[in-house]
């Protein structure tokens, strides 16, 4: 089984990113990373702008994303959010795992369509993997998509990431692709 350990950081910062809290003040990219239809087309569909509201004013922005690992990926200079990145732990009862049990790490990442193709979800992944590879020990890092979703299978083998598997979850395929920590540690 994987080490149980998360990444806890507060704040990663790269060359054009800062990888923060949320704040209430992201409560419009929040509700338009969720009801964008181009977004969300691999992520079982865009919500309502109201549902979203309602959902994010109900607990608070920093609420929602105050968990270890979660991260609004804003520009540095504009504090401007531009998706969300988060690196957490695989609950075991989902499939898309590398053995039994799981648990291992997996990134997440939703970006607005505006930071589409600018190298920003590349980026964000990075700087947050090359912090949590300075404070975990190595283990595998899992990426789970739609197999159908090549953009994203595309920022994976950017990353260093290889597709292991496929398996069907929410009635799709979906690819499990993998990368070791150590392979993000900064020189």
């Amino acid at each position: 089984m994987a080490d149980p350990r998360i990444f806890d950081a507060q704040c990663v910062e790269s060359e054009r990113l800062r990888l923060r809290k949320a704040h209430d003040v992201d409560l419009d990219g929040f509700v338009e990373t969720q009801t964008d239809e181009r977004v969300r087309r691999y992520l079982g569909g865009p919500r309502t702008a109201q549902e979203v509201r309602e959902f994010v004013e109900s607990v608070g922005a920093s609420t929602l994303m105050s968990q270890p690992g979660c991260f609004i990926a804003a520009i540095k200079e504009t504090d401007d959010m531009l998706g969300m990145i988060l690196l957490n732990r695989r609950y075991p009862d989902k499939p898309g795992h590398l053995e039994h049990g799981g648990n291992e790490l997996e990134l997440t990442y939703v970006f607005r369509q505006r930071a589409w193709g600018q190298g920003y979800a590349t980026e964000a992944a990075r700087a947050v993997l090359g912090a949590a590879a300075a404070e975990l020990p190595d283990q595998p890092v899992l990426v789970i998509t739609q197999s159908a979703n090549r953009a994203s299978l595309r920022l994976a083998a950017r990353l260093g990431f290889g597709v292991v598997s496929t398996f069907v979850e929410h009635g799709a395929d979906q690819s499990l692709v993998v990368a070791h920590l150590k392979s993000f540690q900064r020189a």
